[in-house]
């Protein structure tokens, strides 16, 4: 896939030899390291952001609410009624 898009930081010259430093310990450019890392970083707050992980107790509460859900009580039957009726 071509690479059409471009990306720009200014750093500090401590940060910049850090970077090279571990880019060099990895064998990669700068550029490839900046690129993988960043990614990888954005895939993890991405994935930290949209996958909800449940102890195994969560999982248990969550299946038996789904499966034996609560009976409607007066505030929700009226909350649905309202709704019905602003929907007319």
């Amino acid at each position: 896939m071509p690479k059409l898009e471009r990306l720009e930081a200014r750093v500090t010259n401590r940060q910049k030899r850090l970077i090279e430093r571990a880019a060099n310990l990895e064998g990669r450019s700068i550029t490839d390291f900046v690129v993988a890392v960043t990614q990888a970083a954005a895939r993890q707050v991405v994935e930290e952001h949209e996958i909800l992980k449940l102890t195994a107790k969560d999982r248990e509460v969550f299946v038996d609410a789904l499966l034996h859900p609560a009976e409607p009580n007066a505030r929700l039957r009226e909350a649905v009624r309202r709704n019905h009726r602003r929907l007319r």
